[in-house]
């Protein structure tokens, strides 16, 4: 258990030990948000429908993420985490109030929403640049599998603890809960330091564009990003809508659903570990077979699988997520500048959290009409197509053209 856990090392690092902290208080937040927003929203009387057009709402601000990107990379990263957290704690407060009352309005819990989707949106490009900061060599890959372990560890308790908290006391505690949690990794990050890499001139335009130029000198990269759009777009629908769905119609509720979850992220802590020793020779096109994993429990689903059997088969697409998400961390770390790191961040998660609210809005009605197990053997079909046609486009592509620029060993850290 030592040896898999052995990036938290990392904790004794007092430069970087903040950042780890605050993670893995957050992320138990998130795993209290996911069950206490779907469940939530369910018990006002909006079913299936409504919850669409929540989590469509949270997705929204999506469209800010080019914007976050380029704050990401003009201000100091632990200074936007923070204002993230902040902004999810304020949201996921009132969230929670509504649900205790048990009277909100369809429009506020949109708005809410709507605001921890800023929150989300100025986090993400910004996380995957922070470590790049604080580590380097073979740090950051410690780093980043750290960041998917201690994550994947938050979520655990979270979704686990949070399955029994809506079941017993109700989603309103659970969303109350999660707004606690983000407060308390804002002042954990408070701890950090950061540099600053704003230029001389700041020009939003002018900096959009350098991102973007970046973004796409690089065949690998935007390849790699419409898969991950793609993939993206069927979780949203199997975790977001379908599987909530299923679990409600007798198939074991939120208990159930809760420990389903959680197994993906004990396999993401197992993943996490391997993703620091494993050395493909071939890293991009091993990173890329890796998401045909996630649609065991799609295919599972379909077929009436009982949530025992999903539970034990989500521990695979929890290793390779993990795997992906440290390789490909990485490597985008020690291609890009710092200075443009976060930017080229935003560039490629853009396209898969704008179509957010577009999936779940589709996906409501789909489930209503076809029935959540034909929806998620659609979201299975999707996963196993993106992941053959980047395997077709990658492996026809001349090898230099996808490997990161610089091994590991030769990343400094940035003054």
């Amino acid at each position: 258990m030592f040896q898999i856990l052995s990036p938290l090392a990392l904790f004794r690092d007092p430069e970087a030990s903040p950042l780890f902290i605050a993670r893995l208080v957050s992320s138990a937040g998130a795993g209290f948000g996911q069950m206490a927003l779907a469940w939530g929203v369910m018990d006002l009387g909006y079913g299936p429908g409504g919850l669409a057009i929540v989590l469509a709402c949270n997705s929204l601000p999506a469209l800010l993420i080019l914007f976050c990107g380029v704050i990401g990379d003009r201000f100091r990263r632990h200074h936007v985490l923070i204002a993230a957290e902040v902004i999810t704690s304020v949201a996921w407060l009132a969230l929670g109030t509504c649900f205790l009352t048990e009277q909100a309005p369809l429009p506020l819990l949109c708005g809410l929403a709507m605001l921890s989707g800023i929150g989300t949106a100025t986090f993400l490009p910004t996380i995957r640049g922070i470590v790049a900061d604080l580590l380097a060599g073979k740090g950051r890959l410690a780093g980043n599998a750290l960041i998917k372990q201690t994550d994947s560890i938050g979520l655990l308790i979270g979704l686990s603890s949070s399955g029994m908290v809506v079941s017993t006391v109700g989603p309103g505690w659970a969303a109350s809960t999660r707004s606690i949690l983000c407060a308390v990794g804002a002042v954990v990050l408070c701890r950090l330091k950061t540099p600053r890499w704003q230029s001389d001139h700041p020009n939003f335009v002018r900096e959009l564009r350098d991102g973007w130029r970046e973004f796409v000198s690089h065949r690998w990269v935007w390849v790699m990003t419409l898969q991950y759009t793609a993939v993206i777009i069927a979780m949203v629908c199997y975790t977001d809508i379908a599987g909530p769905v299923y679990m409600e119609d007798g198939h074991g509720g939120a208990r159930a659903w809760g420990i389903v979850t959680a197994f993906e992220y004990v396999g993401a802590l197992v993943g996490a570990f391997i993703g620091t020793r494993w050395r493909p020779t071939r890293l991009v096109l091993a990173a890329a077979s890796l998401p045909a994993a996630g649609a065991i429990p799609m295919f599972l689903m379909g077929v009436q699988a009982p949530w025992g059997v999903l539970a034990a088969a989500t521990l695979i697409p929890g290793v390779c997520t993990a795997i992906y998400y440290v390789l490909w961390t990485t490597a985008l770390q020690n291609t890009f500048a710092p200075e443009v790191l976060v930017r080229v961040n935003s560039w490629n998660i853009i396209a898969s959290y704008v179509l957010m609210p577009i999936t779940v809005l589709v996906a409501g009605p789909l489930v209503r009409g076809f029935g959540s197990q034909a929806a998620v053997l659609g979201a299975g079909a999707l996963t196993v197509v993106a992941v053959a046609c980047s395997l077709l486009v990658l492996r026809t592509t001349p090898r230099a053209a996808v490997t990161p620029t610089k091994p590991v060993e030769d990343v400094p850290v940035p003054s």
